[in-house]
C-alpha cells in the first residue's frame, strides 16, 4: 500500500519504521514540539505570503506548501508514536464530536453566509 491511501495507523507505522531504520531514534518530546513550532511556522510563511496581504519574496516562491503541510505530519506523527497516541483513534472520536458539535453552530454562523 503506498502512503498516498495508508490510513493513519499505517502512517504512524511508517513513521516508526523509518526512525528505526534511518533516524536511531525519536528526538525526545520537547525537541519534537520545537520542530513541529518551526515547521508550522513555515507553513504559516507560505499562507502568509502566497494566500494573505504580504508579499512574496521571490526565495519563497519555489515552496511547496504540500511539502511544508507533510513536514508538519511526520513530526505530528513522531509525537503520537512517541506518546503512545492512537491518532486514527483520536482524530476519528474528534470527527464525531465536531460533527455533533459544530453541524448546526457553523450552519448558523452569519460569518460564514
Amino acid at each position: 500500500m503506498s502512503s498516498e491511501t495508508m490510513p493513519v495507523e499505517l502512517l504512524q507505522a511508517e513513521v516508526d519504521s523509518w526512525i528505526k531504520e534511518h533516524g536511531v531514534r525519536y528526538f525526545n518530546e520537547l525537541t519534537n514540539m520545537a520542530q513541529l513550532t518551526e515547521e508550522v511556522g513555515e507553513v504559516a510563511r507560505i499562507i502568509a505570503r502566497r494566500y494573505g496581504e504580504q508579499s512574496e519574496k521571490e526565495s519563497d516562491k519555489a515552496k511547496d506548501l504540500g511539502e511544508e503541510l507533510a513536514d508538519v505530519l511526520f513530526v505530528v506523527l513522531c509525537l503520537a508514536n512517541q506518546t503512545n497516541t492512537d491518532l486514527q483513534k483520536a482524530f476519528s472520536a474528534k470527527m464525531e464530536l465536531k460533527k455533533k458539535r459544530d453541524h448546526d453552530r457553523h450552519h448558523n454562523n452569519p460569518k460564514l453566509k
